[in-house]
């Protein structure tokens, strides 16, 4: 009998929140990993953690050369992130290798550090993921989409997902926060463009932008983005997922000067909207702490609601 796959934590409670799906998922994984060995000539070796809805792990090719396996927990738009990677072709992207997309699998060229592992300077990680979502928002869209692939009104999907978390998760923080959250929701809703829209990479993070390991065409600054939801979106969307972050800057200092200064460096590289980029920010740090609370992640979760309370 094959024995279970140690996983992140993060991880695992996000397949067993799916339920039926997600505990078949973790079921087969082994079985899973050792098929797609056979099938695309691999020996997976170390589990990669710093994900939270995949199993990632370094592996080698027949021929010897680095790669890394992923496997989704189960997700309806995992076709999609596939396509955008095929699309991207390595510009502003993973090189994508093998894709399985019936079995949630695909195998992508090796990468070094995240921007999380570097020592950077956050003004230096910011500049570099505004730098690279230039390059990543080329991505052409598809043509041939149906509705659904179309046009993707984030705000309102966000003020719907705000309104059920509200009522499901007991959030240690001022009700003023979730209030502004939900009325910036409605605010970027309103706003909604569809000409202006590109195809966004949907979490931008230092946790998804990973050093390449050698220079090469369609890597600015030497770094790519991993995991790219990839739908038509938004452009200040993107800028305000990496607003969305630097919890430990902001717990350390002033945290309105800090996101205000970060907020202008995001704006002024992209010559998009500051207060739009404020506001994407703003939904998407109370959004994410809410959820991490909903996955029990309450570590995790805690920073964003606390960050988020402090600018108001």
């Amino acid at each position: 009998m094959i024995g279970p796959i140690a996983l992140p934590s993060v991880v695992r409670q996000r397949a067993e929140s799916l339920g039926p799906a997600g505990i078949e998922w973790l079921r087969g994984l082994p079985t899973q990993v050792i098929d797609l060995e056979r099938r695309w000539q691999l020996t997976v070796g170390e589990l990669l953690t710093g994900g939270t809805a995949a199993y990632v792990a370094r592996a080698v090719t027949a021929a010897g050369d680095d790669v890394v396996l992923k496997i989704a927990v189960p997700d309806p738009e995992f076709a999609r992130q596939v396509r955008t990677l095929e699309k991207a072709a390595g510009r502003g992207y993973v090189e994508l290798l093998e894709a399985d997309i019936g079995r949630g699998a695909v195998l992508m060229e090796a990468l070094g550090p995240s921007l999380d592992d570097l020592d950077w300077s956050p003004d230096r990680q910011i500049e570099a993921m505004c730098n690279l979502l230039t390059e990543a928002w080329k991505v052409a869209p598809d043509r041939d989409v149906t509705d659904s692939d179309g046009p993707f009104d984030k705000a309102s999907s966000l003020h719907a997902f705000l309104s059920r978390l509200r009522d499901a998760v007991d959030a240690p923080c001022n009700p003023e926060v979730i209030r502004m959250a939900l009325e910036f929701a409605e605010r970027r809703a309103g706003a909604f463009d569809s000409a202006r829209c590109v195809v966004v990479h949907g979490d931008p993070a230092p946790t998804n932008t990973l050093r390449v390991l050698s220079p090469r065409v369609g890597a600015p600054g030497g770094v790519v983005f991993v995991d790219p939801d990839g739908f038509l979106g938004d452009p200040e969307y993107d800028l305000g997922v990496i607003l969305r972050g630097w919890c430990p800057q902001l717990l350390a200092g002033d945290a309105q000067a800090v996101t205000q200064h970060y907020c202008e460096i995001l704006a002024g590289h992209s010559g998009l909207d500051a207060q739009a980029i404020w506001e994407w920010g703003f939904v998407e740090r109370v959004s994410t702490g809410l959820f991490c609370l909903s996955l029990g992640a309450s570590e995790l979760g805690l920073p964003f609601l606390v960050t988020a309370e402090m600018l108001i």
